[in-house]
């Protein structure tokens, strides 16, 4: 009977001890509640306005309870131990956030009001700090001016101690001239001086300025010189200085360089110096139809025609062709302007009718002369040709419709450039300088016809 009391008690406590482990194998239900228990009570003892600043590192550090995350930390639930963990997501970006916080000092984070007060005075010292700020970049850009440039009174003050003048162009052409038309002055140093002045007479007004002190006469006087060079660069000069300069123009002509030009194009000159020649009637010719009566009235075709038909001279030939062309062109414009405007008698249309170039051009035989020039081998001196044969189409219809040598020239071309017209095409250019010469063959063979 003892044996089995002890028995039974041995069974009691070992089935009651059984069920005690039983209970405890499933924390998990017990430990989550506890925790979201206390987890819940924390964060409502929390207070916003006192909450301890968490300096977070590049690094995830766990964070505890009643610490206050500051601005753009990066913050995640590690999903394993249940803890918030909390790291920089940029170091350089809250570098200078976390230097003004210090460890223990309360974050308030109820920072999103401000007066219309606060925004007012915040706009006026941003604007004064961008006022000082420009300030400070002026003041460093005049300071870097001065130091990488000198005033000009100080640069004066040293070239006057070194001996070194500074000209103006007014003096230096000044200067120039003199040395030009001194007796005691070599032929070298003549050629230098108007070499050296031509540079400067391309500008406007240059030109005129050499014209207040009687420079352009003494330049005109030059081409009386028996040195052929001397002619040349005389020429050169007043060619630079004519282009486009009416006031020049007129000095000129009223100074004689017409007649002079001339003179130098009908006698025995260098090639060099013709060419120069040529250069300065073109310049005094062209936009002045003052200029243009009183070289038909002097002869000038003549004289052209002569230097056209002389050896070895294709190259003022075709000079003499563009010169032509351009001179018949500007009537016409001037005509077609007026007809738009509707002015019937405007002064530069008035002195251009007075210019009879297209009758003289007729009755001097430069039809036949301009029909001849087409056959000159080059590509740019047959596209020069065919422009003026173009442009005294309606005066010389009837010698070129009677002349076979230009019939046969213009049949020759057309098929010359038909070929190089198709090479353009193959080579993807579409109405390329070959081609628009073959329309200009075509157009005249069509008007021809």
């Amino acid at each position: 009977m003892l044996l089995g009391l002890l028995i039974a008690s041995c069974f009691t406590f070992c089935f009651s001890h059984q069920n005690q482990e039983f209970a405890l194998t499933n924390p998990e239900k017990s430990t989550t509640k506890e925790t979201e228990r206390k987890e819940t009570t924390a964060e409502e003892e929390l207070d916003p306005e006192v909450l301890e600043v968490f300096h977070p590192s590049p690094e995830w550090q766990a964070l505890r309870p009643g610490q206050a995350v500051p601005v753009g930390s990066h913050v995640r639930l590690n999903l394993q131990t249940g803890v918030r963990e909390v790291k920089l997501q940029n170091e350089d970006k809250f570098q200078n956030t976390l230097k003004g916080t210090k460890k223990g000092k309360r974050l308030d984070i109820n920072t999103n009001t401000y007066t219309s007060q606060d925004l007012k005075s915040a706009l006026a010292k941003f604007k004064e700090g961008a006022e000082m700020e420009s300030s400070k970049e002026d003041k460093a850009r005049q300071a870097e001016v001065k130091r990488l440039f000198r005033p000009i009174e100080e640069l004066k003050r040293d070239f006057a101690e070194l001996n070194v003048v500074i000209e103006t162009d007014m003096q230096i052409m000044v200067r120039l001239i003199n040395k030009f038309n001194s007796s005691s002055s070599s032929l070298e140093e003549k050629i230098a001086a108007l070499f050296d002045l031509e540079y400067y007479v391309h500008q406007m007004d240059n030109a005129q300025d050499l014209l207040s002190f009687g420079g352009l006469q003494v330049v005109i006087n030059g081409l009386n010189s028996t040195e052929p060079l001397v002619k040349e660069y005389a020429a050169f000069v007043l060619g630079a200085a004519f282009s486009s300069n009416p006031k020049v123009q007129v000095e000129a002509i009223e100074g004689g360089a017409l007649q002079k030009l001339l003179v130098i194009l009908a006698t025995e000159q260098p090639l060099t110096a013709k060419k120069k020649v040529l250069f300065a009637l073109c310049s005094l010719l062209r936009h002045f139809p003052y200029a243009q009566q009183q070289f038909l009235k002097l002869g000038g075709l003549q004289v052209l025609r002569s230097l056209v038909q002389e050896k070895g001279t294709e190259v003022l030939a075709v000079r003499v062709v563009t010169l032509l062309y351009d001179l018949v062109t500007e009537k016409m414009f001037a005509e077609e302007e007026a007809k738009l405007t509707q002015e019937t008698s405007p002064e530069k249309l008035q002195q251009y009718r007075q210019v009879h170039l297209l009758p003289s051009l007729r009755e001097q035989g430069w039809c036949e002369i301009t029909a001849h020039l087409l056959a000159l081998p080059e590509h740019d001196a047959r596209e020069k040709v065919l422009q003026t044969l173009g442009a005294l189409l309606a005066t010389c219809w009837d010698h070129y419709h009677q002349d076979p040598k230009l019939s046969r020239t213009l049949a020759s071309l057309q098929a010359e450039y038909q070929v190089l017209a198709a090479q353009e095409l193959q080579d993807g250019e579409d109405e390329g300088y070959f081609w628009e010469l073959l329309g200009s063959i075509n157009s005249l063979l069509q008007e021809l016809r």
